[in-house]
């Protein structure tokens, strides 16, 4: 009886881990169904290769939060495989247990609560502020301010209607569209670039609205996307 007490307690303080860190990550700014994702991901040291991935890496204060889950993960292992040996022994630690659960749980209602987002958002990016540069946070906290934000690299393909049109024209004054440079073969091109004529091949990057950048080059987005199906399919094919 004992055993199944102890496995029920260390299930729910996994699951306050589980909170306790998906709320943090939420604080810094990371949207909560993939925050739990990755906080499951990284305590179970499963499906931590998603894209969605580097919205951790590449931030330095969620990094810290994911370097003590997976620390805890490794640590919930040891526990798991001693408790096995303790329910033979039938020698358990309950009372312990117990107190280190009700800890957790006060943990947990903190961190749920609003005024611990309103107080601890801005401690986070002031953190961010002082001890990191501009370059070395991620893209997403630097330029995706609104959730209807994108930067985008968009390809001009051979049937491209832009090909031949100065920048300019294609990027109206009144538009929240925003060309901030054009590759063309290794060459990067920043200045006058709304004087530049588009050629087939230029890699435009963009950043603005969502939908009107998927409007303004739906035809090349499809084009793209549709490159992409036909090189997975390939490589399917080749494995």
């Amino acid at each position: 009886m004992s055993g199944l007490v102890f496995i029920f307690i260390y299930f729910v303080i996994m699951t306050l881990v589980v909170e306790i860190s998906s709320e943090l990550l939420i604080v810094t700014g990371l949207k909560r169904d993939i925050s739990r994702f990755q906080v499951i991901s990284m305590l179970t040291g499963t499906g931590f290769t998603t894209k969605e991935s580097e919205l951790i890496l590449r931030h330095p204060i969620r990094r810290k939060i994911g370097i003590a889950l997976i620390l805890f993960g490794a640590f919930s292992l040891a526990v798991v495989i001693s408790s096995i040996t303790n329910i033979l022994a039938d020698d358990f630690r309950i009372p312990q247990l117990l107190i280190a659960t009700a800890s957790l749980l006060l943990v947990c209602f903190i961190v749920k609560h609003r005024r611990f987002h309103a107080k601890a958002s801005p401690l986070f990016e002031k953190h961010l502020q002082q001890d990191f540069q501009l370059h070395e946070l991620p893209i997403q906290e630097v330029l995706y301010v609104r959730d209807n934000d994108l930067f985008a690299a968009v390809s001009l393909h051979e049937h491209s209607g832009h090909i031949g049109r100065q920048a300019r024209d294609v990027f109206g004054e009144e538009e929240d569209v925003n060309l901030l440079y054009i590759k063309r073969g290794q060459v990067h091109l920043r200045t006058s670039v709304r004087q530049e004529t588009l050629a087939e091949g230029d890699v435009l990057f963009v950043y603005g609205d969502k939908a009107q950048i998927k409007e303004k080059f739906k035809e090349e987005l499809s084009e793209a996307q549709r490159q992409a199906d036909d090189e997975k399919r390939v490589s399917t094919l080749l494995e």
